[in-house]
This record gives C-alpha cells, structure tokens and sequence, in this order.
C-alpha cells in the first residue's frame, strides 16, 4: 500500500474516531440483528456508500447467509445464501482478505440483487474472531467511484468492531437460548408413585457454554416408571437441541419396547442416522408397582448407586454397553436388581464426580460413601452438598434419588 498524504491521514483520522460510536453504550441495549442493522448504517455514513450487508457463515452448511442489510434489504427478505468460494462474497470468505471490484455484473458476483440494484462499485471483508471466519462484511457505491486503499484499512478497522460485537451478542443469545431449552426439557413436576419416594437435583456449571445433561422421569400406561439421566457430548446450543431430540425419542420408544436395553438400541439407530457425530451417554432405570426390583441399562455412563438398610452403598453391577451414537452394531444387555423396603438408588451425570486435577475414582467414592437410606431429598441434599459445595463442577449436574419407602 502506498504511503498516504497527511490529508490523506488526517481524513482517515477523522473518519476513525467517527467508530467510536460503533462501540458507544446505546448498542449494548440492542439485540444481535437491531445491533447490525444500526452498525451497517453508521458505516454507510463512514464510508460514503448506499449498501451495506453483513453474511455469516452457516457452519452446518458452508453458506454465507445474509442476516442485515441496509440499501439492499432484498438480501435478508430472500434468505441469500452464497458458497464458499463463489462469487464476491464467496471469494472473500475463502481468502480471508479484501476484495474491491469495479465491475458488478454477473461474471463477478454470485448474487443478482446487487447488480440489479445498479450498485457499480463494491468492497468488501472479511468478519474474522482470533482468525476464524464469522462472516464478510461488504459495502457498495451506487456511482462509479472505486474504493481506494483508505478505503480498505477504514472498513477492516470497522471489521474488527463489528465482528467483535457480533459475536459476543451472538454467544450471549446462544447460551441464553440453551439454558431456556436445557431447562424446559427437565420434567416440570415428578410422578407421585404410592410407595416411593423421588428427588432431583440439577445444577450448571459456572463455565459460559451450557452442556447436554439432563434428567426425565415419567410413568407409562403400564404403570411402569422410569427414570433416565443422560449426557450430550459437547457444549452449547447444538448439544441442548440433540439432548431434547434424544429425550423425547426415548420417551416414544419406551411405549414401543420392552426393556431398557431395547429402548437404548433404538435410541442408537435413530442418533446414527439422523443425529451423526452426536455421542450421548444414557442410563435407564425402570421400576413398577410394588416397586421390589428395578431394571437398569446403561449405555456408556456411570453406573447407579444403591444403598440398602444396614448395608453399604455400593455400584450397580451392571454391564456398561458403548454411548449411544458410536456406530457399532450391538444389543444392550441390562440387569435387574432388587430393591427392598428403604432402598435408595442415585442416578447422576458425571460432572457431580469429574473434577479438574482429581482422579475420577476420587469422586465416584465420595458419592458412593455419601449416599445413605436416608429420605430421597435429604440423600440428594447431602450429595449435592458433600460433593458441589466446596469445589467447582467442570460440567452440568444432574441428579435423581429413587427411594423405597419402608
């Protein structure tokens, strides 16, 4: 680039600290898309053009999607979708550097509107976070005055900003957004079963990505009752969605099927098929009037615990099967245990027992030498207190203590 004059400075001067207000206070109150629109519309007015879009990356489909546009709204009221790697937005996305054309026609843009429009001049960059693609960021000009290097600098400074901000908002609505999901998935009230007493805990991590746990209790029209606690692999929104999709596919085969294990398998099938490159950890355990025995399948997690009178807790013993979605052909096996008057039975996901430095043996102990045939709430009470209160979880918690009553 070539050196620039000191008019040439001092107009980039002054057109920089006009981007102070791109991160002035008033934008904190706006959601993602209101936050866009009013920053594409600021930098019109640094940049002197009549268009301004900002595409980002559809990472389930390698697409730039439009999300804001302002002069060429048609983007977003169309759904564009560009290609990695066509057309102008596609060539700048591919390269991660700026593009500036002075030609818009159909031999070098992908997306007809702008030329349509009548837009004879464009620029555009890319929207990057600690180097990763977010999205482009292009401006056009309706007269055929080209874009200059000033130009350039000026808008990957705007970038930068716009970038930054969107992506923070976009996490912030991706997180709150699965907390919302994770919670309204968890049963809103559990099944009042003469005989048997139920707790539940569940707790989030302090970390900023929500996790895919979760827990379900509901009775069938069998009578039968059935407890399942399991985990999503991964964080974030995708992993609460897969977690929901899971739950209530479990939910439909259990009127289906006749066993814990069979139910699994065909929970497997259909994450193989339909959810591929998901891996959840699931644990089932069913029980029915008079509540003497439960039977129990597990599929890559943590075995339960129970604790009988005048006796230890202990483990399941239980053969544990791969998590679901793992792509071996295979049939589940489950065992059934007995479980007499003033039994109890904790089922968990392992971020009560996983800790950071800790063997994993550590915290599986502290949980087996803390639950006790105590009431339900007060086991779940102690577990959660014994092993949360003093040391910080690195995954969400879920927790279901079955007791039967004496």
């Amino acid at each position: 680039m070539p050196p620039m004059t000191n008019a040439g400075e001092q107009d980039l001067e002054a057109r920089l600290a006009n981007l102070e207000s791109v991160t002035d206070a008033a934008l904190a109150r706006l959601d993602v898309d209101d936050l866009l629109n009013e920053l594409l519309n600021r930098v019109r007015q640094i940049l002197k053009a009549d268009t301004a879009a900002v595409l980002l990356l559809d990472e389930g489909s390698t697409n730039l999607v439009a999300r804001a546009a302002c002069g060429i709204e048609e983007e977003v009221r169309e759904d564009v979708r560009i290609p990695l790697g066509v057309g102008f937005a596609g060539r700048i996305a591919a390269t991660k550097d700026a593009v500036r054309l002075d030609r818009v026609d159909a031999t070098t843009v992908a997306n007809p509107i702008l030329w349509e429009k009548g837009i004879r001049a464009m620029l555009g960059v890319p929207l990057l976070t600690e180097g990763r693609l977010l999205g482009v960021l292009h401006v056009g000009r309706l007269e055929a005055r080209p874009f200059v290097d000033e130009d350039v600098e000026l808008l990957e400074v705007v970038a930068d900003r716009v970038a930054g901000a969107a992506q923070q908002r976009l996490l912030a609505v991706e997180q709150a957004a699965a907390r919302l999901l994770e919670r309204s998935l968890l049963p809103t009230s559990l099944p009042k079963s003469a005989g048997l007493e139920l707790a539940t805990r569940y707790a989030a991590t302090d970390e900023r990505e929500v996790g895919g746990d979760w827990y379900d209790v509901f009775e069938l029209p069998s009578d039968e009752l059935w407890i399942v606690v399991g985990d999503v692999a991964g964080h974030g929104l995708r992993a609460a969605v897969i977690m929901g999709r899971i739950r209530s596919a479990l939910r439909a085969y259990s009127l289906v099927a006749d066993s814990p294990e069979e139910v699994l398998d065909l929970v497997d099938r259909k994450v193989q098929h339909f959810e591929m490159n998901t891996f959840a950890t699931v644990v089932c355990a069913v029980t029915k009037p008079p509540y003497d025995a439960v039977t129990i399948a597990v599929a890559g997690h943590p075995p339960p615990v129970i604790a009988v009178p005048s006796q230890p807790a202990t483990f399941v013993d239980v053969r544990i099967s791969p998590p679901v979605g793992t792509g071996r052909d295979l049939h589940r096996e489950s065992v059934t245990v007995p479980l007499p008057p003033g039994a109890v039975m904790a089922l968990y996901t392992d971020g009560l027992v996983e800790r950071r430095g800790q063997s994993l043996d550590v915290g599986l102990e502290r949980l087996r030498a803390t639950v006790t045939t105590a009431a339900a709430d007060t086991v779940a009470r102690e577990v959660m207190h014994r092993l949360v209160a003093d040391s910080l979880p690195i995954d969400d918690i879920a927790l279901v203590v079955l007791r039967r009553q004496d």
